[in-house]
């Protein structure tokens, strides 16, 4: 079985860089019938944070990338936290040291602060130089009665250390150019190096995916891999993201917590659609819109580009938009709801015995709307009587001379129909500006401002067929008084 593993540390939120690798693992193990497993990588005690544990999982599980081994699923291969498994570092870094792979190093913070400033003085560069290794077991002993700090560093063989990349072909490092690292502080605590590799093994990971950040890390870790004569996985390193000035994704560039765009309004599956195709190519021509199962099907390391992918917002608005659309009308007022409520605006009858009314308004407005959260503002009137007026606009559409009279004859035309729909309704509002000598454009924008508040809606014909006879009639009465006041 192929197993992969999305292994973040819980320092902040989880960042559309990583949800994007989680996500590439997790389409890659549905692909393959394979095991998704959450490692959370909490050693450093500092900066990890149970607030960011929660988060990831949110960030996660709001995607639908829900894991097959990890957090608060467990599996056979935990615990899940590395936190919770140091015994298992510390044994493997003295299993290293007892095969002479690694070694005890004494060295303080502060001695090899000093030789890298003489070498770095001399105009040279400075790596660990093995004193701890050659040392003699006299010195040694003394060292280990006085109880001195040790940390274990690994003893890099030589030769070249060699992986085979899915995404970038075959790469290698020169064993000469990697210092002794290490591999267990003096506290006790892994390096990332030990930890991940001990984790991978112990959870039989079959295939890294991640970003190519890490390929400089990877040859330590194959070393490290072999040392212990497990079976190195197979890599696949990711193009990194890129904000549109080709540096990489970060806060100036708008938001980067998977969480803040769900608050934005977003939908998971457009996310999810977006982050997919950033560096990915399905191989399917034009075809860009994907449902999370289509994609899984399609999913193949080998059409992972090798070059960075930028993370374009308004590309990002357009998925949305069209995930929107595919929506069904109970879905996504499912969807709008909490938007809807944050604004004052919810009624519970919309889902209930006004559901084909709201259904209607949602219709009306889907074409306009690219988020969930624009939803309250851009169909307010239909949900409040209370307009948001635009003064500006008030003035320019409701000040100008005889607008109250149009309008009031406009009014007298409405009351008039037999069917309030929006045929009827254009047909009357266009008798009206013909018999007046008016540009319906004109008694067209007025209206607008009379039953919206804004110059820009929907329709204005669908409007008032949705805001209905008599919301209408009112809101026209009020338009009347407002433009006698800005006449008078």
């Amino acid at each position: 079985m192929f197993r992969v593993r999305f292994a973040p540390s819980p320092t902040g939120y989880l960042h559309v860089g990583g949800a994007r690798t989680a996500l590439f693992n997790w389409l890659f193990a549905r692909r393959h019938g394979g095991a998704f497993v959450l490692r959370i990588e909490d050693t450093d005690v500092e900066r990890s944070t149970t607030e960011s544990v929660e988060g990831i999982l949110d960030g996660l599980r709001w995607l639908g990338l829900e894991w097959d081994e990890g957090p608060k699923v467990d599996g056979p291969h935990g615990p899940y936290f590395q936190s919770e498994r140091l015994d298992t570092y510390r044994a493997m870094a003295a299993q290293l040291v007892t095969a002479r792979k690694a070694y005890y190093c004494y060295c303080t913070p502060e001695e090899l602060q000093a030789r890298r400033a003489v070498a770095e003085a001399a105009g040279g560069s400075w790596r660990y130089d093995r004193a701890c290794y050659s040392l003699d077991q006299e010195t040694r002993a003394a060292y280990e009665r006085e109880d001195r700090p040790r940390a274990v560093r690994f003893l890099v063989p030589p030769g070249t250390a060699r992986f085979d990349d899915l995404v970038r072909g075959s790469i290698s490092f020169d064993n000469a150019n990697i210092e002794d690292f290490v591999i267990l502080r003096s506290d006790g605590h892994p390096t990332y190096h030990l930890s991940v590799v001990a984790d991978d093994v112990a959870m039989q990971i079959t295939h890294v995916v991640r970003g190519d950040d890490h390929i400089s890390n990877t040859p330590k870790h194959v070393l490290l891999y072999e040392a212990v004569n497990a079976t190195v996985p197979k890599f696949a390193h990711v193009p990194l993201i890129l904000g549109p000035d080709k540096k990489r994704l970060s806060k100036r560039h708008g938001a980067t917590s998977v969480m803040e765009y769900a608050r934005q309004g977003y939908l998971p599956e457009a996310m999810v659609n977006f982050l997919a195709l950033l560096g990915w190519s399905p191989g399917a021509g034009d075809r860009e819109l994907f449902t999370r199962t289509e994609l899984a099907e399609a999913f193949d390391l080998r059409g992972i580009s090798g070059g960075n992918a930028v993370f374009n917002a308004e590309k990002l608005d357009w998925f949305n938009q069209q995930h929107m659309l595919r929506l069904s009308p109970f879905e996504l007022g499912q969807r709008v709801k909490p938007y809807l409520e944050g604004a004052g605006l919810w009624k519970d009858d919309l889902l209930g015995d006004r559901h084909a009314w709201f259904f209607a308004v949602l219709e009306l407005l889907k074409v306009r709307a690219k988020r969930l959260d624009e939803y309250p503002a851009l169909g307010r009137f239909f949900f409040s009587d209370d307009l948001d007026w635009d003064a500006a606009a008030a003035k320019k559409h409701l000040g100008a001379a005889g607008t109250a009279e149009h309008i009031a004859s406009v009014a007298a035309a409405l009351d008039g129909i037999d069917t309030f729909d929006a045929q009827s309704i254009e047909a009357a509002v266009r008798g009206v500006a013909g018999a007046r000598s008016v540009k319906a454009a004109t008694l067209i924008h007025a209206l607008r401002v009379a039953m919206t508040g804004k110059t820009v809606s929907p329709g204005l014909f669908e409007v008032a067929a949705l805001l209905g006879r008599e919301r209408v009639q009112q809101r026209l009465r009020g338009a009347i008084e407002m433009s006698e006041g800005l006449n008078g």
